[in-house]
């Protein structure tokens, strides 16, 4: 994929405007659910508001990916370990705040009282503590992607084989949060949520409020990423992309870019988790499965991967397809998903931002002779030169 086009902006007016309208209509929907009643033409249903602030913690998801695979070069097939563990961090608070309701009214979790566990284990100390587990949140994926990259990438694994171990990465760990011994609920891992900061969970109010903070995040890493990409930083990255030994040539090292960006990354799928947990109101092992992983690249190839708003809408138009055809089709999900990257791959590699590119350059009208000129003269001979990097070597 072309590097994209470095200017002073963050978005192009089309963009901008895009996002706004957006953000509106996804801004717009939670007070059309507190606002009317059900019988209303404008009442929005707490199912669809449930349903849209999954796909926002899916977007934000897709988002980190493409930071790092999109821009870096880097595919990994791992990213839904770190999703879950930012989930599985915030589960556990959510965990502690059920407090005596549950089945056993102990003050240990339901799981813990039916495997006879008698106290915590000493990685749930402070996790009573709502700011503890969001600090946990960032740290336990960002600290595991960061000791896992150095390694990786100080070896110089790329390709296809960093693929894979991402791959055997997010395996590894699913396997271990299905034992029962490990203190996460096993196969059933946490859920029955109660209440988040003393505020009942499952009233419209709080779902609103969590939907919200999640379009605020989304909204918010967006803008991060864009700016990261639009900086020198940024064009460091895309030179990894493209021609990593010539950076290195140049007198940069990359490691510590790459780790950078992956570290990032896996902090932004983390929060993205714990998000995601409050609302669907259920966390365990399958969401480290490889084919979740799978999905998240399958979003960002579908949208276009390289352009930060292309995998946010990837994962909105896959995930809507995944729950029209589950509920009507449900044992054709898994065809239509490999016929869907089956089709981006030969005819659509640019995603659907690619294809919404080539149709605008169609209907625009033809350039003059002389700004075609112009245009001829100003291109880069090289994909190397369009990715120029000024100053000092890092």
């Amino acid at each position: 994929m072309s590097t994209p086009l470095m200017n002073n902006s963050l978005f192009s007016r089309p963009a901008w405007t895009g996002i706004v309208v957006c953000t509106a209509v996804l801004f717009l929907l939670p007070i059309l659910n507190l606002s009317f009643p059900a019988g209303s033409a404008l009442h929005i249903s707490s199912y669809t508001i449930a349903l849209v602030g999954k796909f926002m913690c899916y977007a934000m998801a897709a988002l980190a990916l493409d930071l790092v695979w999109g821009y870096t070069g880097i595919l990994s097939l791992g990213h839904g370990v770190f999703f879950a563990l930012g989930g599985y961090a915030h589960g556990m608070y959510l965990m502690r705040a059920i407090g005596r309701d549950g089945v056993y009214q102990s003050n240990l979790p339901d799981f813990m009282v039916f495997l006879d566990w008698k106290t915590y284990p000493w990685y749930w100390a402070m996790t009573d503590s709502f700011w503890y587990c969001m600090l946990l949140v960032v740290l336990v994926p960002g600290v595991l992607a960061f000791i896992f990259g150095f390694f990786a990438f100080r070896s110089r694994i790329k390709g296809v084989y960093f693929s894979i171990i991402t791959q055997a990465m997010t395996f590894a760990f699913m396997l271990l949060f299905f034992r029962n011994n490990t203190g996460f609920g096993g196969n059933n891992g946490f859920t029955d949520f109660k209440r988040i900061l003393g505020f009942t969970i499952t009233a419209p109010s709080t779902k609103a409020a969590l939907y919200l903070i999640t379009l605020g995040l989304l909204l918010g890493s967006l803008l991060l990423c864009r700016w990261i990409v639009t900086s020198k930083l940024g064009r460091v990255l895309q030179a990894v992309r493209d021609s990593e030994s010539r950076l290195m040539f140049i007198g940069y090292n990359p490691l510590w870019f790459k780790l950078f960006v992956w570290t990032l990354s896996a902090v932004l799928c983390g929060i993205a988790g714990a998000l995601y947990v409050p609302q669907v109101g259920i966390i365990n092992p399958s969401e480290m499965s490889p084919g979740n992983s799978i999905e998240m690249v399958i979003w960002a190839a579908v949208g276009g991967r390289g352009s930060l708003l292309g995998p946010i809408i990837g994962a909105f138009t896959v995930n809507g397809l995944k729950s029209w055809f589950t509920a009507a089709f449900p044992e054709l999900w898994l065809y239509a998903l490999g016929l869907i990257f089956i089709l981006v791959t030969l005819f659509m590699q640019q995603g659907i931002l690619g294809v919404i590119g080539k149709l605008k350059r169609k209907a625009a009208p033809p350039e003059s002779s002389d700004e075609s000129e112009n245009n001829k003269e100003s291109k880069p001979e090289s994909k190397h030169e369009s990715i120029h990097i000024s100053g000092e070597a890092a």
